[in-house]
């Protein structure tokens, strides 16, 4: 009827928290936040799930000791701040608490990619893949737009909401490209990864992650890059030098695909496509919406679920036994669990942090080795800030993959003395091409000589190592000598 208004009922969406209130951020963080459990380890410190109490929305902290390479943490809170894209995890603030600094993110309760993968024991399907890899492109379009490089793209830096929207997470060694510093020269990444222009050094831009997200592409599909069975330093030598890597059984992929796929893997970073490029290949035009990751992730749920109870269960019934036993024995205690259920579960939204420490599930080095950093000698990259983890006590220092290659000689070592002399001759591989030799081999000796591989590789790394610090030292030397100099004059 004329005069009559329609009354229309609006529904409104509760609205998504983009920053932390003035007045949270004047407070004690344990005031502002209820922790409810610890998400995982990640790069620099732990993350936990948290609950903001002004509204109730569930959070990400990450706490890092403030022992930490603070410079290189400040800049991945101001990558992150200026950073306003539902493809990239957005901060809310951060704090000083004790000898912590908590940094407040996004949350993502479908946790990484490669979570995912592990917790199911599966790869992803073409379809969730393509899902998968169109939101990521979305976010590196936009990272690439801000001048950003991301510099450590792969499945465990891909996480996904419960709604299945991924997002790109953990700068923890993310680059910003300015009008000054048009490239970097510093190798930082994480091997299996790297473009081979980041191997060389012989600098690199936007692009260098589009070859990073071909590998995560074959990592989806296969459940491990390319090479992730070899030692990883021998797969630096073998990226930039090999062809670009494909899949192991390409009949089992699309033409669209895999020519997505190389696309992306052109060693020439001058003939790469780029992210805004690649949002227009077929096989990203046809993805479908985020929607279908939906099953999966809640597949992935329901499966940590159950190893929690399953954990939980494990640790109550040796509690009641180590009090059967105390009570039986007298003196006879043992030792609480340590499995709980975060362990037991591994952590799937714990990618949070970005680059985990996880199980090596393939045999691989990279879970332990992590993300790898070789800095530059160079004074300029010094001052500019370039990463670096080490201990500050070590001099001089070295990379900590170096390091990680020390233990695992020590331990080949001692777990093959008395051994090694008397089949050091036996074990010599043949002549390169040589493969009459190998076919008289038994599988047993061939599995002996593979083991004997990385043992010799470490040795020749060490020696290089060595020969690497001798020549090092006088230039080392001459500098600081140069420095007492002019501080003199």
């Amino acid at each position: 009827k004329r005069g009559q208004r329609k009354q229309v009922k609006v529904i409104q969406r509760p609205k998504q928290l983009k920053k932390l209130s003035e007045d949270s951020l004047t407070k004690q963080p344990e005031e502002v936040f209820d922790v409810l459990e610890k998400l995982g380890e990640g790069s620099y410190g732990s993350v936990f799930k948290a609950n903001y109490k002004e509204t109730g929305e569930i959070v990400a902290i990450k706490q890092v000791p403030v022992e930490s390479d603070l410079q290189e943490i400040i800049k991945e809170i101001s990558i992150m701040q200026q950073c306003n894209s539902p493809h990239v995890v957005r901060y809310y603030g951060s704090y000083f608490k004790n000898s912590d600094l908590w940094i407040v993110m996004e949350y993502c309760g479908g946790g990484s990619v490669s979570d995912i993968i592990r917790i199911r024991n599966k790869t992803l399907t073409e379809e969730e893949i393509a899902t998968v890899l169109q939101s990521t492109l979305k976010g590196l379009e936009y990272l690439h737009f801000m001048r950003k490089i991301h510099r450590d793209i792969k499945a465990g830096n891909i996480l996904l909401n419960t709604e299945g929207q991924a997002k790109l997470a953990d700068f923890g060694v993310a680059g910003q490209l300015t009008d000054t510093m048009a490239k970097r020269n510093t190798v930082i990444g994480t091997p299996f990864w790297m473009a081979p222009e980041v191997i060389q050094e012989i600098g690199y831009n936007c692009v260098a992650d589009i070859w990073s997200l071909g590998i995560t592409g074959i990592e989806m599909a296969e459940g491990k890059p390319p090479y992730a069975d070899i030692h990883p330093m021998r797969a630096i030598f073998m990226i930039p030098t090999n062809p670009p890597p494909t899949f192991r059984s390409p009949d089992l992929w699309s033409a669209n695909f895999q020519d997505f796929i190389s696309q992306c893997l052109v060693k020439n970073p001058e003939n790469r496509a780029t992210a805004t490029q690649l949002l227009q290949h077929p096989f990203i035009k046809s993805a479908k919406p985020n929607s279908i990751l939906r099953a999966l992730i809640q597949d992935a749920i329901e499966i940590k679920l159950k190893i929690q109870e399953e954990a939980e269960q494990r640790e109550q019934d040796e509690e009641e036994n180590s009090d059967e036993d105390e009570v039986d024995q007298g003196t006879m205690v043992r030792a609480p669990s340590e499995s709980g259920t975060i362990r037991a579960a591994g952590s799937l939204a714990g990618s949070l942090s970005g680059t985990m420490i996880e199980r090596a599930d393939t045999g691989t080095m990279q879970s332990q080795l992590g993300t790898m950093v070789i800095n530059s000698d160079d004074e300029d990259e010094q001052e500019a800030g370039t990463m670096k983890r080490r201990d500050e006590t070590m001099q001089p220092a070295k990379p900590s993959f170096l390091e990680y290659f020390e233990q695992k000689e020590k331990e080949a070592n001692d777990h093959n003395d008395g051994r090694k002399e008397n089949n050091a001759d036996n074990r010599k591989l043949p002549p390169e091409g040589d493969l009459e030799v190998v076919r008289t081999w038994s599988v047993e000796e061939l599995r002996v000589r593979l083991a004997s591989l990385d043992p010799q590789m470490e040795q020749e790394i060490e020696e290089i190592r060595q020969r690497y610090q001798a020549k090092r030292k006088p230039i080392l030397d001459a500098i600081e000598a140069k420095k007492r100099l002019q501080q003199n004059f």
